[in-house]
This record gives C-alpha cells, sequence and structure tokens, in this order.
C-alpha cells in the first residue's frame, strides 16, 4: 500500500506535536470520511471499528450533525456559558437529564457542561466531596478516566499515566475489577469480599465520599462486570452514605445497546459523567446527577470558558435526536449481535481467540498464546492489528493483548460482513505465522 503522503504528514506532525499527546499505532493521516468508511492522504480507505476511540458513535460527517453544527455557526458560534446564557445547553442538558439514570430527587436533576470526559471526572471528584464532607475515593485496577489531574489520580491501567508527575491526589485507593476470563466466576464476589473486608479493617466507610467505576472497564480491556456485582456495590455505597458515580465517558450514548452501559445493571448511581460522543465528535462533557448534589457547589468550583460550547451542544443535541429515532436503538443492538455472532464463530476456529466480550457495539477480543493457560499474547495482538490496517480495517489494541472493536454505531450489515471478513484473514495469516515481527515492533500500544 501507498503511505508516502501519510508519511510525509506524520514527519511534520512529529516535529511540532509532543510525543505525549499521542499512542500511535499505524501511520495513518486521515483525509476524510464517511460513516464507517475513512480515507487516509494517499487514497487507502478502511472499514472504522474505533469510532475515533469512541468519539464518534454517528460516524463520519452525519448529515443531520453537520445541519445542526452549519445552523448554529451561521447564528454565532460560541458564547462564554460562563457568564451569560444560551439556549442550546439548556436545550441539550434538558433531553440528557431525561435519559440519564441517575437517582433523582425531590427536584429533579441537573447537568454540569465541560470539554472532555477528564474534565467530567474532576468535577463529579469536587462533587461527592463537597456534598459528603468526606475525602476518601475508591477506584478500581485497570481503570482509566482521563488525563486531568484528577482523572490521571482515579486511573490504574498505565505507567506512563502517572510517571514523574509527583503526588497526585490523596487518598485514592485501587481494588481489583471483577474478571471472570481470568478470576473465575466467583469474581465478583471476591472483589465485593475485599472491599467488605476493606470497610472492616483499614478503610473506614465513613471517610470514604465516592465509588468511580465504568460501567464496563474500557481501556482496561472492555470486561464486563458480572451478574449481581453492580446490585450487591450499589446497595453497599448505600449502606454507608458512598456515592456511586458511574463513567459513561466511553460506553455512553447507545454505545452498549443502550442509552448508557449502567443501565444494563439495573442500578441508578448519584453521578453519572460523560464525554466523548456526547458532543455528537466535537469537545464536550457533561456531569448528571439529581439537583440535590449539584446544588452544592457555588461559582466559580467547576466552570469553563468554552464550557457549553454552543456549537458543541448543538451537534450534542442534534446526535441525541438521531439515537432517539424509532428504530434506531433496536438496529443497534441487531448489527451488534450479529457483529458478535461472527466474532464467536470465529473463536471457536482460532485458538488465538481466548474470549469474545462485551455490550453491544463496545466488544473485546483477548488474544493468547494459550487458551488453556489464558496466556496474554501482547505481541499477536499487535500483530493482528497491524495486519487489519494494511488490508482494510482500523482497530487497535489495549489492555496489551485485547483487540478493540468499536464501530461507529451507523456501520451496515455489509460493512460488517466485510469487516469480519478481513479480521478473520488477519487471524489466518497471524496463527500460520505470516506477519512479520516487526509488525509487534511498530505498533505502540497501551
Amino acid at each position: 500500500m501507498n503511505t508516502e503522503q501519510n508519511r510525509a504528514w506524520i514527519a511534520r506532525d512529529e516535529a511540532a506535536i509532543a510525543p505525549f499527546a499521542r499512542v500511535s499505532y499505524f501511520p495513518v493521516a486521515l483525509k476524510g470520511g464517511q460513516g464507517a468508511i475513512l480515507e487516509d492522504m494517499d487514497g487507502n480507505t478502511y472499514i472504522d471499528l474505533l469510532s475515533s476511540a469512541g468519539s464518534l458513535n454517528l460516524g463520519q460527517s452525519h448529515p443531520a450533525i453537520l445541519e445542526a453544527i452549519n445552523a448554529q455557526i451561521n447564528a454565532y458560534v460560541q458564547y462564554t456559558n460562563a457568564y451569560f446564557y444560551n439556549p442550546v445547553a439548556a436545550e441539550f442538558a434538558e433531553a440528557l437529564a431525561a435519559i440519564a439514570p441517575v437517582a433523582c430527587g425531590e427536584k429533579g436533576k441537573k447537568v454540569a457542561f465541560g470539554l472532555s470526559g477528564s474534565d467530567s471526572i474532576d468535577g463529579a471528584i469536587k462533587l461527592a466531596r463537597a456534598f459528603t464532607g468526606r475525602g476518601k475515593l475508591i477506584s478500581f485496577e485497570g481503570a482509566y478516566h482521563g488525563s486531568t489531574f484528577g482523572a490521571i489520580s482515579v486511573s490504574f491501567v498505565s505507567h506512563n499515566m502517572r510517571g514523574k508527575l509527583g503526588t497526585l491526589l490523596p487518598e485514592v485507593y485501587a481494588f481489583p475489577f471483577p474478571n471472570t476470563y481470568h478470576d473465575g466466576e466467583s469474581a465478583g464476589d471476591t472483589a465485593l469480599q475485599n472491599l467488605r473486608r476493606a470497610f472492616d479493617t483499614w478503610l473506614p466507610p465513613g471517610e470514604v465520599a465516592a465509588v468511580l467505576i465504568e460501567s464496563l472497564q474500557g481501556d482496561g480491556g472492555l470486561v464486563v462486570p458480572p451478574t449481581g456485582f453492580f446490585e450487591e456495590l450499589s446497595a453497599l455505597c448505600r449502606e454507608h452514605g458512598i456515592l456511586l458515580i458511574a463513567d459513561e465517558i466511553q460506553q455512553g450514548c447507545m454505545r452498549t445497546g443502550k442509552w448508557f452501559g449502567i443501565e444494563h445493571f439495573g442500578i441508578q448511581p448519584d453521578i453519572m459523567v460523560t464525554g466523548k460522543s456526547v458532543g455528537g465528535g466535537l469537545p464536550l462533557s457533561a456531569i448528571i446527577a439529581r439537583s440535590e448534589i449539584m446544588d452544592c457547589l457555588g461559582p466559580p468550583a467547576h466552570l469553563f470558558t468554552m464550557g457549553a460550547n454552543a456549537t458543541c451542544c448543538a451537534a450534542g443535541l442534534a446526535s441525541l435526536r438521531v439515537m432517539a429515532q424509532p428504530g434506531f436503538q433496536e438496529d443497534v443492538v441487531r448489527r451488534s449481535d450479529k457483529m458478535r455472532a461472527r466474532l464467536n464463530d470465529m473463536a471457536a476456529r482460532h485458538p488465538c481467540i481466548g474470549e469474545v466480550r462485551g455490550l453491544g457495539f463496545s466488544i473485546g477480543i483477548e488474544i493468547v498464546s494459550d487458551r488453556a493457560a489464558k496466556t496474554p499474547d501482547i505481541a499477536g495482538a499487535k500483530k493482528i492489528c497491524y495486519r487489519g490496517w494494511e488490508t482494510g480495517i482500523l482497530m487497535i489494541c489495549f489492555a496489551g493483548n485485547v483487540l478493540r472493536i468499536q464501530p461507529p454505531l451507523v456501520i451496515t450489515d455489509a460493512e460488517i460482513d466485510r469487516a469480519m471478513d478481513i479480521l478473520e484473514g488477519c487471524l489466518k495469516d497471524f496463527e500460520r505465522g505470516a506477519i512479520p515481527d516487526s509488525a509487534a515492533q511498530t505498533v505502540m500500544g497501551w
């Protein structure tokens, strides 16, 4: 494949942009795209299995989003919501509050907008500490909540995120996240026992402000918590007056086949944060909680000059309206079930696949060198991703050995069929040793 123009732009990029702002996978510089199809600067096209890290749930250039953006910028691009008011932000906040599955008090729910999922985590931490008057926070091993200082403090997925930064937020405690593939069917019970034991011995529950948790552990490998875990965790939090914060940054906006991933588990968190696709592809985040919590802080405790940007809110509102159309959710479920069925069929025939897991269009494929021992094959995952790029699909791996499959929700049946055919070809090439070791060295990965 020709990559001359891609590599020329990458050379310019690397000379001008700091290296800590990217995890490199392939030499791809994008020129354009439509729906689930991307084109690079050399004219190579790919089926998108990443959705811009889950931030483009409706794919590239959705007409409803483009129409909303154009209408807003023709009126005005933005004017700071920190001092004044923009109607589209209020309208979008009302729409988000209406669908958010957070526990609702007598005064209803409120929304606070930011710029990225990371700052929504920081805001949720502020709210939890202010509302409860407590300081301690609980997170989970493998969690990724973002890259701002507070979000990094509750993230436990990468040395490179936390190294060289000095002292992070104090009183943050990480517990194992239940992973039934590696830890067995009792993983949920064991995780809860660890928390209860800590509360009984060394971690006073009356000093814990909040538990932060992803509905599916995203960058930790798209791990789905076992049945009953969330229900018992929620009950444990209520018992001790601890707020439960659900991170829906990656799994929200219909990614899992429901508006928010937490809805699969039948609980209502106290605070919910979202980002990525909530802005319809533009930079936006939101914190949603009952009014009693949101009213515990006054200005300017958590505001941003560009927060609730009118153009971003217009794009987000248009995206939400598309997803709310009759039949949209059902079609997402149907097509994601079809994709997972293809992947499970591959798993039955390819021993390098240890497990296929996920909900909706949020799917992780664990690549192993020994299926019986469940030995992670990090180099193998990188090779498969590299061959995918060479043959027309864009996907990455994270958590070392897990293929990340998160296509736009608008991917067509024909595109699913083609992408799965290409992926199976990559698996065959890998298993017969046809992908060179240099491919694994090219892909940096998480």
